[in-house]
């Protein structure tokens, strides 16, 4: 298997500008099969950016982006989704107004039948066996059961962070990229997330966006640093953080 094939996610001199603003600057990057990146930087770096460049959310001015060694890079992110990439958002999106096992359903659903249904096709559909039994089993791996019947809107901010990440896994995508997962929750809510990303790690690929490095040490395979719209080291966790332009532009050491 060459290099190609084993990346799944590769961009080639990525850039998005806003006015005379450079806020992603000639990227080059990949993402190997059910490998574990994360990606940290300073305030305004750029990070949040990339991640909607990968996922279609903003176009790039220039470059190119490759899914499974397709060209992407004018796609919508729904047709991404469709390929099994799927993310999740700074702050939690889930339907508050639908009960856990509902929202779960739903997101099932939309994945199997198309992204736009409307609610009441979604709901007549709710009982069908094998949407049921996804529902039932993402309930149990994500430890979700004994709230499966409360309403999303009443729940904590760590059940609802762990909920988006259920229905992000149901959906049953390849790529599962991640905007700063643990923005708002407490330490204890950090640990329930933390141990939902355990038990995806090396069965999809994730590409994850946070603040809190100490988080991400024992979980990423590799770390990478923007800074100024570059990605200015990328590898294994310890060895990037000692780099020299690392200590420089991240820790603020000469």
């Amino acid at each position: 298997m060459d290099q190609q094939e084993m990346n799944i996610l590769k961009t080639e001199g990525v850039t998005k500008k806003f006015g005379g603003f450079v806020a992603v600057d000639h990227v080059d990057f990949t993402v190997g099969k059910n490998e574990t990146v994360g990606i940290i930087g300073p305030n305004g770096a750029g990070k949040t950016t990339f991640l909607n460049l990968i996922t279609g959310f903003y176009p790039p001015d220039h470059g190119t982006i490759w899914y499974n060694g397709r060209d992407i890079t004018t796609l919508s992110p729904e047709k991404r989704v469709e390929m099994g990439m799927v993310r999740t958002f700074q702050l939690v999106r889930v339907f508050n107004n639908l009960r856990v096992f509902e929202n779960l359903g739903l997101a099932h659903y939309r994945k199997k039948r198309g992204s736009s249904l409307p609610l009441h096709i979604f709901v007549s559909n709710l009982g069908q066996k094998d949407i049921r039994r996804r529902v039932d089993e993402s309930l149990e791996i994500f430890e979700l059961a004994p709230i499966a019947e409360e309403m999303a809107g009443s729940l904590s901010l760590g059940s609802k962070r762990k909920l988006e990440i259920t229905m992000a896994f149901i959906a049953d995508p390849t790529v599962l990229a991640l905007d700063e997962p643990f923005s708002g929750l407490s330490d204890l809510e950090i640990l329930e997330v933390m141990e939902v990303f355990k038990k995806l790690k090396h069965q999809k690929t994730i590409l994850i966006i946070e603040h809190k490095i100490s988080k991400l040490m024992d979980f990423v395979d590799r770390l990478a640093v923007m800074h100024e719209g570059k990605m200015v080291a990328c590898g294994p966790p310890q060895e990037t953080l000692e780099e020299p332009e690392v200590r420089r532009v991240y820790w603020k050491v000469k």
